[in-house]
């Protein structure tokens, strides 16, 4: 039998905490590297990704929050709707997955910075959001698989190039922050955008249904949000390619070298030693005090 092995870990001087000052914000440290949570939070990237999320994301979410209303004003069955947002759950998983693979493909073997990888999804996003504001047959269910797809490849990028750019210590927080961007976005669109041009158009032709109070039918009714919406997902996806630009020269370079140097850091500070070279160890220092 082989011997038992136990690992011995020696404890890491615990960092000590500081309030943070005025000189260590703007003194922010090399991307990849890890920053504190007001350095990240008032950083250029961060900046530029908080506006890419709030601009794509927030008008996809407004897109699918309404796509049961934009079902209703073209005339589809009422089994439609169900349909539609079991695309949208569908193909939101598909685009978790593709953009988690290929933008790792694209980044690790050709060095294509991943904010690039992030402004071609709101790019193709637009597409499904101009297919409800220019309908054609069947148009809403090719937007709910565009949107949906569009979405769910964003979400994996936007947990990456955080992750990529401020490091991993204050992660959390990071994520947090910049996924508080999706619901304001959504707030917006929805209230500020939808909501205002459905209520317009709706008062002027006075239709009321089912007692639902006034309901607007026909093509014209999200025309004109949603080509705004088309618009700002557009200025999004030019925030990420801006992003992409500036960070072009740290995906040229090992984005995981930091990753990997502290692994060999832990790891060469692991000491194995077998049972019985333990025992052998104690032994002798027992018999040197004895004598």
């Amino acid at each position: 039998m082989n011997p038992s092995v136990l690992v011995s870990i020696p404890h890491e001087q615990l960092e000590e905490i500081s309030l943070p000052s005025v000189s260590n914000v703007c003194k922010k440290p090399q991307r990849g590297e890890d920053f504190s949570i007001l350095q990240a939070l008032l950083s250029k990237d961060m900046t530029l990704i908080f506006i890419a999320t709030v601009s794509a994301c927030g008008s996809s979410v407004a897109a699918i929050d309404n796509l049961g209303q934009i079902a209703e004003s073209l005339e589809y069955p009422n089994h439609s709707i169900s349909i539609l947002v079991s695309w949208i759950s569908i193909f939101n998983f598909f685009g978790r997955v593709f953009s988690g693979f290929i933008s790792e493909t694209l980044m690790t073997k050709y060095k294509l910075p991943r904010p690039f990888m992030f402004g071609l999804t709101q790019v193709f996003t637009c597409t499904g959001l101009l297919s409800i504001a220019f309908p054609y047959i069947n148009s809403v269910y090719v937007a709910s698989l565009i949107i949906g797809f569009g979405l769910g490849a964003q979400t994996p990028l936007i947990f990456a190039i955080i992750s990529d750019l401020f490091g991993l210590k204050h992660y959390s927080t990071l994520l947090n922050c910049g996924q508080l961007a999706v619901p304001l976005g959504s707030y917006i669109m929805n209230v500020e955008v939808i909501g205002r041009f459905y209520d317009a158009e709706a008062t002027k032709i006075g239709n009321v249904k089912n007692g639902k109070g006034l309901t607007c039918t026909g093509t014209h009714c999200f025309s004109e949000s949603f080509m705004i919406l088309a618009a700002v997902t557009l200025f999004g996806a030019m925030a990420s390619f801006v992003l992409a630009y500036r960070t072009r020269d740290f995906y040229k370079g090992n984005v995981y070298k930091k990753c990997r140097d502290d692994i060999g850091v832990t790891q060469s500070n692991v000491e194995l030693y077998s049972v019985d070279d333990r025992n052998n160890e104690h032994k002798k220092i027992t018999d040197d005090r004895s004598k």
